[in-house]
C-alpha cells in the first residue's frame, strides 16, 4: 500500500512511499482510509522521534474494507477511527471500540478532524462537570481542540472564555464559535473560573489554577508552549484556601469513544460544529501542511485526502484547496 512514511532525509521528516499492507487482529476492522487530520503534537515531536519507514498517524476516515470479530460495523460502512498510529496510509487496521459511525454522505474530511481535537474537547469537558450557568476558560482556543471545546461549552450553557496569543486576530472567529470574551491570558480574567481546558501549560496553566473558584476544575490536555509549569508556595495547599483540583487523562484509555465519535460525527454534518478545517489539499502536498503547522501559521484543522493508487511525487500549491476563503 501507499503511505507517508518517516524519512529524516527529508525536510519534514516524511514521503509518500510504500509500507506492508496492515494484517488486523481478531477485534480490529480493515479500513479504507479516505481522509486524515493532522496534529500538532504528531508533526511536531513524534515524526522526529519515530524510526524510518513508520506509519503514523491518529486520525482517519474510511470505509470498512474487511469486518473483524462482529464487534464492529459491517463491510462497507463509512467511519471515522482513532489509533496510535497508522492513519496516514491507505489501509488502517483499528480496534472496532474505537469507531465510530458516519452519515453515508458525510464529508470524510471535516470527519476526519474528529477523533484526537473533537473528542479531547468532549471528554475534557466532561471532566469538568455541569456547565450550565457556569464561567469555563478555555486556553489556547485557535487550535483545533481548543475550537471544538469553545462551540462545546458554548452548546452546554456554559459562559466561555476563549484565550488566544492575538485577541485583535481571533477575536471575531471565536466570538463567531460561541466565545462570550476574548482575552490574551488567564492574568486578564475579570472574576473566578468553575472550570478551565488547558491546551497551553507553562505559566498559563498556573495562573489559569489561581482563577479556579471554589471546588474548580482544571483539566491539562496540551502543553503547546513547552515551557514547565511553576507554581508558587503554597499554591496547592488547602488550609486557608480554597479546593481546586487538577486533571487529566490519556484519550485512548475511556471507555466508549466510538458512539461519541459517532455523536460528534452527527454534529457536524448537521452543522451544529464547525470542524475549523482551515487548510485541506492532497496528502502529495503533506510539506506545505506540516510547515504551516510547525511554523505556527495555521490556526484550526489541516485535512490531507488520501489518494487511492496515487504515485509519489513532488508537493504542488496548486492542488492546495482551502476550506474557506475568510481569514481566521
Amino acid at each position: 500500500m501507499h503511505a507517508l512514511v518517516v524519512d529524516h532525509s527529508t525536510p519534514t521528516g516524511l514521503r509518500l512511499g510504500a509500507a506492508p499492507d496492515p494484517v488486523p487482529a481478531p477485534n480490529e476492522a480493515l479500513v479504507r482510509v479516505t481522509a486524515t487530520s493532522l496534529n500538532s503534537g504528531e508533526v511536531k515531536f513524534l515524526i522526529a522521534e519515530a524510526e524510518d519507514g513508520a506509519v503514523l498517524g491518529w486520525d482517519a476516515t474510511g470505509v470498512i474494507e474487511q469486518a473483524a470479530d462482529g464487534s464492529g460495523p459491517p463491510v462497507g460502512t463509512p467511519v471515522v477511527t482513532l489509533a496510535m498510529a497508522g492513519a496516514w496510509a491507505e489501509l488502517r487496521a483499528v480496534d472496532t471500540a474505537l469507531i465510530g459511525v458516519l452519515p453515508t454522505d458525510a464529508d470524510h474530511g471535516a470527519m476526519s478532524t474528529i477523533p484526537v481535537a473533537g473528542l479531547s474537547a468532549l471528554r475534557g469537558l466532561h471532566r469538568v462537570g455541569p456547565l450550565l450557568g457556569r464561567r469555563v476558560l478555555i486556553t489556547g482556543a485557535t487550535g483545533g481542540v481548543g475550537r471544538y471545546a469553545v462551540q462545546l461549552a458554548r452548546r452546554g450553557g456554559a459562559h466561555v472564555i476563549a484565550t488566544t496569543s492575538d485577541p485583535a486576530r481571533h477575536g471575531e472567529s471565536l466570538h463567531a464559535l460561541g466565545a462570550h470574551e476574548v482575552i490574551a491570558g488567564p492574568e486578564e480574567l475579570q472574576a473566578p473560573v468553575h472550570g478551565v481546558l488547558d491546551m497551553v501549560g507553562g505559566p498559563h496553566l498556573v495562573q489559569a489554577h489561581a482563577h479556579l473558584a471554589e471546588h474548580g476544575t482544571l483539566v491539562a490536555i496540551g502543553r503547546s508552549s513547552g515551557q514547565p509549569e511553576h507554581f508558587p508556595l503554597n499554591a496547592l495547599e488547602g488550609m486557608g484556601a480554597h479546593e481546586r483540583t487538577i486533571v487529566t487523562f490519556f484519550l485512548l484509555d475511556c471507555p466508549g469513544l466510538g458512539p461519541d465519535m459517532t455523536w460528534l460525527a452527527d454534529q457536524v454534518h448537521t452543522g451544529a460544529l464547525d470542524p475549523q478545517v482551515t487548510w485541506r489539499g492532497s496528502w502529495k502536498d503533506v510539506d506545505d501542511a506540516v510547515a504551516a503547522l510547525v511554523e505556527r501559521r495555521l490556526h484550526g484543522k489541516a485535512v490531507l485526502e488520501i489518494s487511492r493508487g496515487v504515485r509519489a511525487g513532488p508537493a504542488s500549491a496548486r492542488r492546495r484547496r482551502r476550506a474557506s476563503a475568510r481569514p481566521r
